[in-house]
């Protein structure tokens, strides 16, 4: 089987390599991103490969299907770039529903205590030997209440991280967990109560219709004056024009971001010899009360491991049965895993 890896970076190989060898897939890595000037380049493949930031659209997957290819195969949980409906039929999904999700909750509880204890801006101060306290005062996370939105495993293991700090839990999904609410320190509530309980909201669900831009202006407006917003998910969970706005009013005392609504021509590149085009992102950097990071979350050694694993065994899967447990299809007007056989 050969695979067409697009967005391969350095730390992708190793992992891919050992066990694409071991099970027979042949990967062919490309650094340019999938979309509609690239796809030719997937010509004589059996699939391609694609992460967060590769184009899936309905241009690309009928190229795809013209140019023979069968099956896309995400190294990622989510897939709000791949148009699902018009995949249907024409060409198979597959994804990696969980890899580690002790990677990206533990970030984004590193990128939490370097906001509010600076310690960016400590790191700075004494490597210019400046042990000025100055402007340095933090705050405990015990006692205070951190609103959860989205309670699959990265943040169900964010909860537990927050209880051991000796926080409170407000919680809100459109699926409640089983045994997650105790009534006390970890309760459900509706996202208006989250909003107006919260004195940090971490977003940890998946990008949809209904998630879309799910802080926005109008939310902000229903929070707590000084609330720190954390988003290690997907980008445009965040309305970053309104989160701007937020920070300038004060209304948003600090924000942690990982992902950004327009990352994908920007992410996973250096462009440190360059004029940054995204107004936006370059306002939101130059505030001293917020943290970018670009999309680091899941970049741990398991992680990579985990991702290149499951990968690797959804093709050999696939096309040893046409069928696989993590495929994606298209029933019922949205999105899910197909459980029951093949999709098509």
């Amino acid at each position: 089987m050969k695979f067409a890896f697009f967005d391969a970076k350095p730390y992708d190989k190793p992992s891919f390599d050992k066990f694409g060898g071991e099970m027979g897939v042949k990967f062919k890595y490309f650094e340019t991103k999938l979309n509609e000037d690239t796809v030719d380049l997937a010509q004589g493949y059996d699939g391609v490969s694609v992460f967060v930031n590769d184009t899936v659209n309905a241009a690309v997957i009928d190229r795809l299907y013209e140019l023979g290819v069968k099956v896309v195969a995400l190294r990622c949980a989510g897939f709000n770039n791949v148009d699902m409906k018009h995949a249907y039929g024409k060409i198979h999904v597959l994804r990696v529903p969980a890899y580690s999700p002790y990677a990206v909750a533990e970030h984004t509880m590193a990128l939490l205590l370097t906001s509010i204890r600076r310690i960016h801006k400590a790191y700075i101060r004494t490597r210019d030997f400046n042990f000025s306290l100055a402007g340095m005062t933090g705050f405990d996370l015990h006692g205070k209440t951190v609103g959860v939105i989205g309670t699959g495993r990265i943040g169900r293991v964010f909860i537990d991280i927050c209880r051991g700090f000796g926080m409170k839990v407000l919680a809100y999904d459109k699926y409640d967990a089983p045994g997650l609410d105790n009534g006390d320190t970890v309760r459900y509530v509706t996202l208006d109560e989250l909003f107006a309980g919260s004195d940090i909201i971490s977003l940890h669900c998946p990008l949809t219709e209904d998630t879309y831009h799910v802080i926005d202006e109008v939310a902000l407006e229903k929070c707590k004056r000084g609330v720190v917003i954390l988003n290690t998910s997907r980008g445009a969970l965040v309305d970053a024009e309104a989160l701007l706005m937020g920070i300038k009013s004060r209304k948003v005392g600090a924000a942690c971001l990982d992902v950004y609504e327009e990352e994908s021509d920007l992410f996973f590149e250096d462009f440190s010899g360059h004029i940054l085009e995204d107004d936006t992102l370059a306002r939101l950097i130059s505030m001293p009360n917020v943290i970018v990071t670009s999309h680091q979350a899941f970049l741990t050694e398991e992680a990579l491991s985990n991702i290149a694993e499951t990968t690797v065994n959804n093709i050999v899967t696939f096309f040893n049965t046409n069928q696989c447990e993590n495929e994606l299809c298209y029933r019922m007007g949205g999105a899910e895993d197909c459980k029951n056989g093949k999709c098509f």
